[in-house]
Formats: structure tokens, C-alpha cells, sequence
């Protein structure tokens, strides 16, 4: 090992700049919440925001890309089990450990992390960095999102508790369908006339992605702030909702790579079940939260999540380095037992 590989690892664990935005947005909201009229106008712009951010999913969207892989099917139903059955299985499993040391509240949104779909970017970028199967990645994760705007709301209201989401599954799955699926939609249909000014500007479209997001964050964590937040939250709690993600994370990992290869599937397949079944998107969850719980929820439905998605991607920017410094010898199929 070279003595610039403990260089290589914390460049990996180093937080990116979306990260720092939401640990500067979340501490924004602390000091400057909104309130009263600002609120409600936030509150507007971020109903918007969101269904743009929703638009621009739907028309970034490649048929194509989708098509390459769909014929991977019992790659594609293992990496859809893993994301909306053992997912919510294991965080139906940790509630004893989970309600020992975190707010009920707080277990609320671990079981709202849970029955989120997988993210699109980093489940394809981390299956490129480990030299896994690309195009399988790009139709797992793009189905995975596609088929989580149906199957969370109802996911959420089998999980949690009643009256802990503020709306029935019924209003639920409307409001996903008007905020979301429609914007979707409309950004596939468009795809085939504004598709190529899409790519070429992905880079700045990112942004709108983002702001969306923090837009939510803002506007939620303002609204927990003045219910208390941080007076009904302490430093110990953190660290044990930390932990949980770390051994959910793990719990899927761990899971994920044992059955892939139990079931024979290559090395590259095997990296595709990995990455694209334990990653949960923030990007879709937020705007989710919004709809299904009322604001006076939010901050502490939505904080696991934040927390998760960070850990996410230093945990597994680590594993897919490693996958990528494989030998030949180590792609070929590995047997079935």
C-alpha cells in the first residue's frame, strides 16, 4: 500500500460541496428561521421549485440508457427488493434498538428512509468507479425512482404509525401524483424536443436540483426550529441516529453482496446490486416528506435522511475504490454455491 493511500482514503470521506450547502442551510435555518408571511412565500417558491426539479428528472431521462439494460431482469428485481423490501424489513427490525435511543419521531424517519427509492447520479457513478455493469445501473436506479413515486406514499402509510403522517394514503398518492408524476411526465414527453439542451446543460441544471432541495431544508428545519427542535434533540442522539444509519447501511451491504453471489451473478453484476440497492435518494425524499407529513414534522422526518445520504457516499466511495482494484482474474462469474 502506498503511503499516500490514507491521503486517497479521507479525500473519499471528505464531505462534498452539496453537503457543506445543507450543513450551512440547516444552520442558516437555526439562526434566521422564517416565519409568518416569509414562510408561506418560501413555501410557495419551494411548490415550484419542486416540480421543476421533478420536470428535469423526467426529461433527463434516456429511453435509450433504460433500454440497455432492461433485459437484466433478476438483477433488476433483486436490486428492487433490496430497496423496497428489505429496506423497510430491517428498519421494521431495529425498532427496539432504535426507539431506545431516538425519539419516536426520529424512528419515524428512518422508517420513511426506508421505503424511499434509490438515487439515479451516484448509484450509476459509484457502479462506474467500481467497474461494475453501467448499463444495468442506469436502468435499475431509473426504475427505482420511477416506481417509488407509486410505492412509497403507500410504503409510508403501511410503516408508520397512524396519525404520524398527516395525510391519508389516499390524499397521499394524489398529491405525489399532481407534485410529481405530472412534472415527470411532462419532462419525458418533452424529452424528445428540449432532451439535448438538457444534456448539454446538465451541469447547470444541477443546480436547480439542488436548490430545490435546499429550498425544502430550509423551510423545514425554520418551521422545527420554532417548534424546538434543537431544545428536544442533544449530541447523544445524533451520535445514536448516526450509529443506526451506519448499521443499516451496513445490514445492506452486507446483504446485497452475500445474496449476489450466492445467486452466481457476476463480479459486475454484483457491483450493481451493491451500489444501486443500498443507496435511498435525498433528492426524491425530500420533495416526498413535503407532501406526505405536515411541516410541523418535516425537520425530524427529513433529518435521518440527510444524515444517511452523507454516509452513504463516503461508505461506499471507499467500497467502490476497492471493487476498482481488482485483478482481472477476480470479473469472472462467481459460481453459484
Amino acid at each position: 500500500m502506498s503511503s499516500s493511500s490514507p491521503l486517497a482514503l479521507l479525500r473519499k470521506l471528505k464531505p462534498d460541496n452539496f453537503t457543506i450547502a445543507l450543513l450551512c442551510t440547516v444552520a442558516l435555518a437555526s439562526f434566521l428561521p422564517c416565519t409568518g408571511t416569509t414562510a408561506v412565500v418560501f413555501g410557495n417558491i419551494t411548490t415550484v421549485a419542486i416540480g421543476a426539479l421533478f420536470f428535469l428528472h423526467g426529461a433527463k431521462l434516456s429511453k435509450e440508457a433504460v433500454m440497455a439494460g432492461v433485459m437484466h431482469w433478476r438483477l433488476h428485481l433483486l436490486v428492487l427488493a433490496s430497496t423496497f423490501v428489505m429496506f423497510p424489513l430491517l428498519g421494521l427490525a431495529l425498532r427496539p434498538l432504535a426507539l431506545t435511543f431516538l425519539t419516536p419521531e426520529l424512528y419515524v424517519g428512518i422508517l420513511f428512509l426506508c421505503a424511499l427509492p434509490s438515487t439515479v447520479q451516484s448509484s450509476i457513478a459509484m457502479t462506474a468507479m467500481a467497474r461494475g455493469n453501467v448499463p444495468a445501473a442506469i436502468c435499475s436506479a431509473s426504475a427505482s425512482n420511477f416506481i417509488g413515486i407509486f410505492l412509497a406514499p403507500i410504503l409510508v402509510g403501511l410503516l408508520v404509525a397512524k396519525g404520524a403522517a398527516s395525510k391519508s394514503s389516499l390524499d397521499a398518492v394524489l398529491s405525489i401524483v399532481m407534485q410529481l408524476l405530472l412534472p415527470f411526465l411532462a419532462g419525458q414527453f418533452l424529452r424528445r424536443w428540449i432532451g439535448r439542451w438538457v444534456d448539454r446543460n446538465k451541469a447547470v441544471l444541477k443546480y436547480v436540483d439542488q436548490g430545490s432541495i435546499l429550498l425544502v431544508v430550509y423551510t423545514a428545519f425554520s418551521e422545527a426550529v420554532g417548534e424546538g427542535l434543537w431544545h428536544t434533540l442533544s449530541v447523544e442522539t445524533l451520535v445514536a441516529l448516526a450509529l443506526v444509519n451506519l448499521l443499516l447501511l451496513a445490514l445492506v451491504l452486507g446483504i446485497g453482496t452475500f445474496v449476489s453471489r450466492r445467486l452466481g451473478f457476476s463480479k459486475e453484476d454484483e457491483i450493481t446490486i451493491v451500489f444501486c440497492g443500498s443507496k435511498k435518494s435525498l433528492a426524491s425524499g425530500v420533495p416526498m416528506a413535503k407532501v406526505l407529513f405536515s411541516a410541523r414534522e418535516l425537520g425530524m422526518v427529513i433529518l435521518p435522511l440527510m444524515l444517511f445520504h452523507q454516509i452513504q457516499l463516503m461508505i461506499c466511495a471507499v467500497i467502490a475504490q476497492r471493487y476498482a482494484q481488482r485483478t482481472e482474474g477476480q470479473e469472472a462469474p462467481v459460481t453459484t454455491a
